[in-house]
């Protein structure tokens, strides 16, 4: 069993800055990534990484592209998610997903393990 936790969200203004971090406890998983969702709307694919001994892979979502940062501390099981450039769109619950099948920047259903989530507000 994998247990995914996630923290740092917060409130922060448009233009700033946060860092998500999320810690799978439990083994390795092959990819790992991030998922946001808004009230009323599904869950959409925002970044992920997969690092194999033949490389890493990743791959980000077209509206967070060259704003976010996903990175991966394999010693420490933990996925990094950098924002910045903040802006008033990406308010959401970001969730961590980690699937030892998915491929980065595939839909949600490859992922077998979620957080619990975690809300970034961003204030215009």
């Amino acid at each position: 069993q994998v247990q995914l936790v996630e923290s740092g969200g917060g409130l922060v203004q448009a233009g700033g800055s946060l860092r998500l971090s999320c810690v799978a406890l439990g083994r390795t998983i092959y990819a790992m990534g991030w998922f946001r969702q808004v009230p009323g709307k599904e869950r959409d694919f925002v970044a992920a990484i997969a690092i194999s001994s033949s490389g890493s892979r990743i791959s980000y979502a077209g509206s967070v592209k060259g704003r976010f940062t996903i990175s991966r501390d394999n010693a420490k099981n933990t996925v990094y998610l950098q924002m910045n450039s903040l802006k008033s769109e990406d308010t959401a619950v970001y969730y961590c997903a980690a699937g030892p099948k998915a491929t980065p920047g595939g839909p949600g259903y490859e992922y077998d393990y979620w957080g619990q989530g975690t809300q970034v507000t961003v204030s215009s």
